[in-house]
C-alpha cells in the first residue's frame, strides 16, 4: 500500500503570490540594473547611487581604459618607417656630375631662432598629455621633463609634414619614469615631441623644459 500524501492544496502558492513574486523580481533586476550594472559596465548613473556605491567609478575607468588604449594604439609600438622619409640623393667621388649637368644649388633654409620654453601641466590619474615641436631636418633641441617626484610613462615619436597613415618613427619610450634628460635630433622635418601618461594614481606634475632650434611649440592632446 502507497502511503504518499498529496499537497494540500493550500499550501501551494496562488496565482496571486506567483504574480506577486514575479512583479518584485522583476523589480528587483531593474534596480540593480540601474544603480548596478549601468554605473559599472557604462558609467551611466542616473539615480546617483552608483557612485554612492563606487560602481560607477569603476565603469569612468573602463572608458578611461578603453580610451587610452586608443590612443597608445596610435603610438603603437611599430617597426621605425624611415624609408618612408626619403634621402636626399648625393653623387659620389666615382660617379661625378659633369658641370654643365650640376643642378643649381637650392636656396638656403631661413636660420631658426633658437627658442626656449617651459611648460607646466597637472595629469589625474589616467590622464594623459602630448607636446609636440615644429622643427627641420637635423634640428637639435635640449629638453628636461620631469614628473616632480610622480612617476609618468613616455613615448618620445615624430610625424613628417603628411604622414602617411600608420606611420611611426620613435626616439624612445619608458614605464613609470621620474624625469629624463637630452637632446632631441629631428630625423625629418614635422613636428616631433612627447606623449605621457599617468599611470598612478596620484596626480602628477609635470614640467618640460626645452631650448633649441625649433619654429613652434603646441600641446595637442
Amino acid at each position: 500500500m502507497n502511503n504518499n500524501q498529496r499537497p494540500d492544496l493550500n499550501e501551494l502558492p496562488s496565482s496571486t503570490q506567483l504574480l506577486r513574486s514575479t512583479v518584485i523580481a522583476l523589480i528587483t533586476a531593474g534596480v540593480l540594473l540601474v544603480t548596478v550594472v549601468m554605473p559599472a559596465e557604462y558609467a551611466i548613473d542616473p539615480t546617483g547611487v552608483g557612485r554612492l556605491l563606487g560602481m560607477t567609478q569603476m565603469g569612468e575607468l573602463k572608458a578611461t581604459l578603453a580610451e587610452e588604449a586608443a590612443a597608445e594604439d596610435a603610438h603603437a609600438g611599430q617597426r621605425p618607417a624611415v624609408a618612408a622619409v626619403p634621402a636626399p640623393a648625393t653623387a659620389t667621388a666615382a660617379q661625378p656630375v659633369p658641370a654643365a649637368a650640376a643642378p643649381s644649388p637650392e636656396p638656403q633654409q631661413p636660420t631658426v631662432a633658437l627658442q626656449e620654453h617651459e611648460v607646466n601641466l597637472t595629469l589625474k590619474p589616467n590622464q594623459a598629455a602630448e607636446i609636440k615641436l615644429e622643427m627641420k631636418q637635423g634640428a637639435k633641441v635640449n629638453f628636461l621633463w620631469t614628473a616632480n617626484g610622480g612617476l609618468l610613462n613616455y613615448d618620445t615619436h615624430g610625424d613628417p609634414y603628411k604622414a602617411p597613415k600608420g606611420f611611426y618613427h620613435g626616439y624612445g619610450k619608458g614605464k613609470q619614469t621620474p624625469e629624463q634628460q637630452g637632446v632631441l635630433v629631428a630625423a625629418f622635418d614635422g613636428k616631433h615631441g612627447w606623449f605621457w601618461r599617468n599611470r598612478s594614481n596620484q596626480t602628477v606634475k609635470l614640467t618640460l623644459r626645452t631650448e633649441g632650434d625649433y619654429i613652434t611649440i603646441e600641446q595637442v592632446l
